[in-house]
């Protein structure tokens, strides 16, 4: 075992977050959707229980379900934020998406520096690398695993589903390329594990999607 991926699925949303686990224990929290105490507790339990060290916190984009957990998880482990430069006005955003949707929200911090494509996000020697992937949002970003042979891929690409692209900054076409140049040339057998629903595989995704056989 490299790295290991560990999921939550928290808020009316079905939203999955995230920790990549390295054997040295420290870990990386992505797209920390806990809303409520109970969910909140739930990650703080887990990563107590297992002996946990969080060392990052990443955003893949930035929609109100993926950072709803953003200021609890900044303050509770001291970790600053990171994810790409064009999600800033999403994330500025965020606290009118939440009153519209009637959900308590702690606004998320300020990021602390930017992933921009090609980066290498390392933990404990294990590299994972950016890819930036627009279309669902302004910049959404996947994080690739080749050793381990995974993808963490936001809400880009989904088991025989996309992201939706009727959001502010969305745009259905610019998806699709997204997928087609950056996850799809990636191993049939990489798994993907989207920011919703179950996993699948690209190689999958490619044959049976209904969504990417167009064009």
């Amino acid at each position: 075992m490299n790295l290991q991926v560990h999921l939550f699925t928290f808020n009316p949303f079905q939203e999955n977050t995230f920790l990549i686990i390295a054997p040295s224990r420290e870990c990386i929290i992505i797209d920390p959707g806990c809303f409520d105490d109970d969910e909140r507790t739930a990650l703080e339990t887990f990563i107590r229980d297992n002996a946990l060290k969080p060392v990052r916190l990443i955003n893949t984009h930035c929609h109100i379900d993926h950072i709803l957990g953003n200021a609890f998880v900044a303050k509770t482990w001291n970790l600053g934020l990171e994810m790409h430069e064009g999600e800033l006005k999403v994330l500025d955003s965020g606290m009118n998406v939440a009153g519209m949707y009637g959900l308590p929200y702690e606004p998320s911090p300020k990021p602390t520096s930017f992933l921009v494509e090609g980066d290498e996000v390392v933990l404990d020697g294990y590299k994972m690398k950016v890819l930036l992937t627009p279309g669902h949002s302004p910049a959404s970003i996947c994080l690739y695993n080749e050793v381990d042979g995974w993808v963490i891929a936001g809400d880009v690409l989904f088991y025989e589903s996309i992201g939706r692209t009727d959001l502010p900054g969305g745009d259905h076409q610019t998806l699709l390329k997204s997928i087609r140049e950056q996850l799809f040339v990636l191993p049939n057998e990489a798994i993907v594990y989207p920011g919703h629903g179950q996993d699948t595989k690209v190689g999958y995704e490619k044959m049976f999607n209904p969504w990417m056989q167009e064009g």
